[in-house]
């Protein structure tokens, strides 16, 4: 049983698909970091100043000032603002994904284009083709 695992975890598929995983979890990071840290400020400059990690509904309804507050207290919350976020991530996560997929497909494409190298001819052939040239020089 052992060894039945140990193949069925080093198949090629299997390990591909670990790494496929690992770079997909760091690649996932670095999109969040680009949402929150580089996209989400400007376009909440531009809409007069506004930070959508802090947006939020109070369902208390104590009225808290920030989210930090409203959090520390305990209050149920409705954090529309980091949902907001999460599907900006999502977004540009699946475009970059798209645009990866669109490439390969156009470079695998371009591999089927190549026409076939002709066939060389077998041994027999090559041999007639020089026996019937030889003929045809006498």
């Amino acid at each position: 049983m052992l060894k039945e695992f140990k193949d069925f975890a080093m198949r090629g598929n299997v390990v591909d698909m670990a790494v496929g995983i690992v770079i997909g979890a760091a690649f996932g990071k670095i999109v969040s970091s680009l949402v929150a840290d580089v996209i989400m400020p400007p376009i909440g400059l531009a809409l007069g100043g506004v930070d959508f990690s802090n947006l939020f509904i109070d369902l208390s309804g104590a009225g808290y000032a920030t989210l930090a507050l409203a959090e520390e207290a305990g209050a149920p919350l409705i954090k529309y603002g980091a949902f907001i976020n999460v599907v900006l991530d999502f977004v540009i996560v699946a475009f970059a994904i798209f645009m990866v997929i669109k490439g390969l497909n156009k470079m695998k494409k371009k591999e089927e284009e190549k026409p076939a190298e002709p066939p060389k001819p077998s041994a027999e052939e090559a041999l007639l083709t020089e026996i019937r040239d030889l003929l045809a020089k006498n």
